[in-house]
């Protein structure tokens, strides 16, 4: 996020935009609800009909996989009325002219067709986005999760930069991590085409620095994305695999692809909390200690970076899971000899440039927000307020390309997938919890009316659907919250796994799968 969470107070204006905070990031949404509550203005884009997109002052119901094609016409819009902030593009940013040729075509007769959004509507998202405020915009992984998903991500930035809302305080663009410490993890270098900080792979100037440190050789050169270790496998040329605080095997796109890898790959070694279902394919599992039983730091999505302390011993043999890297690896012949996470801290402080001023004593009482260039520093709320990484703001439009399966004669449905509010990811914890079983016992089908009449489906009835990939049955739900022309699910239950149907095409540049949209057909099952 360039901004904080707690700049809501401050937000005038949110553009929601592939996001159900109030399933998948419960605080931040409660957040947005209490900013509207006290007068702020929403503009919710999503083709389901949430409670953010009931108390909206626009709801704009687009066609799934439809963004790009959104986001170039608001600019269009904005560049047409002359609404852009002139002095901003001026001083802060270059390629204004690209940016203009490029959206040149997108005008409102073209983005209706391709969104399905009325013109009127179009106008007077633009018009408010563009109007004096501080203007957020957050987004969710209904962004991310296609293959045209960093295509997304640089349309929300060029927007934001068109109106000059980045650098302010309540604006910016604020995605909203999907776990925990993803941002963490992130920051550490565990991408497989950066080094920690986000340094490219090609600065050999740090790869020396890191071998000093380190004293051993590192190899030059990209990673596998997590996305392409399946296809490798099968191709023989990944035989080992070493998963940790990771469960593909429900996870991922495709699953039943992911589960033939695992079952022919040579050695599987899973390090978790649980026995998860990619732990149960595993011939050694490591049993880790969690985030209760150990001592560290999380970053959260707003780059806050904040302690963990231990509350309780972790059971049996298990052990956090710095200790036993670090076990692993003596043993392996390379001694890792750190005594504590905070150790490891120190040193993550000294490579990290964002890091540098980061310590445990500062961390005592209140998270600091990265970048913190030194000790004295008090960490950096808003990114961007005077200048970008690179300088200059870069604008890079890009052209709306369709999603990758589209509803025909044979899968004449779309679905998508979000998350439910009592559980988290799949159940690997949360499922053992009975409390929430009560809650949330099963995953429904949400099926338009529409299309319940039309395909003969009753509220309740079981039905089947089949995707190119796989089959799933499931309950239905008839309700208006789901587009006509798409079924809705949550991915979290495990006996209910919907990621047998979702589309493992990859994004060229960041290889996430399209989780978003596949097309799928449905059957009504005899109730026996």
């Amino acid at each position: 996020m360039t901004n904080s969470i707690a700049d809501s107070a401050q937000t005038d204006l949110f553009l929601m935009i592939g996001s159900n905070p109030d399933t998948s990031h419960p605080t931040i949404g409660l957040r947005v609800h209490q900013a509207v509550d006290r007068g702020a203005k929403l503009i919710v884009v999503d083709p389901r009909r949430t409670k953010l997109a009931d108390r909206a002052d626009l709801w704009l119901r687009i066609k799934p996989g439809t963004d790009v094609a959104f986001l170039n016409g608001l600019m269009h819009i904005i560049l047409e009325e002359d609404l852009w902030d002139k002095r901003f593009v001026e001083e802060r940013t270059e390629d204004f002219d690209y940016l203009v040729s490029k959206i040149k075509k997108y005008d409102p007769d073209l983005v209706e067709k391709i969104t399905g959004l009325a013109k009127n509507d179009l106008y007077r998202a633009a018009r408010m986005y563009a109007a004096e405020g501080r203007h957020a915009i957050y987004h969710g992984m209904g962004i991310t999760h296609y293959v045209t998903g960093t295509d997304r991500v640089k349309s929300i930035a060029n927007l934001a930069m068109l109106c000059g809302k980045v650098g302010v305080p309540g604006g910016g663009c604020n995605p909203l991590r999907g776990q925990n410490n993803v941002q963490g993890a992130c920051d550490m270098g565990a991408l497989f085409n950066t080094l920690p900080g986000y340094v490219s792979v090609s600065d050999e100037s740090l790869f020396d620095r890191y071998e000093k440190i380190w004293k051993v050789k590192l190899p030059r050169r990209p990673g596998k994305p997590a996305t392409e270790v399946w296809d490798n496998i099968n191709k023989g040329e990944i035989r080992g695999l070493y998963i940790f605080g990771e469960d593909p095997a429900v996870a991922d796109a495709n699953i039943s692809h992911v589960q033939g890898a695992l079952e022919k790959i040579d050695f599987l070694l899973v390090q978790d909390i649980f026995l998860t279902e990619t732990a149960k394919m595993a011939d050694v599992v490591l049993p880790a200690a969690c985030y209760a039983e150990k001592d560290g730091t999380f970053t959260s999505t707003e780059r806050r970076v904040q302690r963990v302390r231990k509350a309780v011993n972790p059971p049996g043999e298990a052990k956090p899971d710095w200790q036993i890297f670090c076990e692993l690896s003596t043993r392996l012949g390379y001694p890792m000899e750190y005594s504590s996470a905070e150790e490891i801290f120190q040193e993550i402080s000294t490579i990290l440039p964002q890091y540098k001023g980061i310590t445990y004593e500062r961390l005592e009482k209140v998270g600091l927000q990265w970048p913190v260039p030194s000790q004295d520093h008090p960490g950096t709320p808003v990114l961007h307020t005077k200048t970008f990484t690179r300088g200059r703001g870069l604008f890079v439009p890009e052209d709306y390309i369709p999603p990758v399966e589209l509803p025909d004669e044979d899968y004449p449905l779309s679905f998508t997938t979000g998350r439910d509010l009592a559980r988290y990811n799949f159940s690997s914890m949360t499922g053992k919890t009975p409390e929430i079983n009560v809650i949330s016992p099963e995953c429904f089908a949400e099926v338009n009316p529409a299309d319940a009449e039309k395909f003969g489906i009753t509220d309740g009835s079981w039905v089947r659907l089949t995707s190119r990939r796989g089959s799933v049955e499931m309950r239905a739900k008839i309700t208006d919250r789901s587009q006509e022309g798409t079924i809705f699910a949550t991915y979290n239950h495990l006996e209910t796994l919907v990621n047998l149907l979702t589309l493992d095409a990859l994004d060229r540049l960041s290889r996430t799968p399209e989780y978003k949209l596949c097309a799928i057909k449905v059957e009504v099952l005899d109730e026996q």
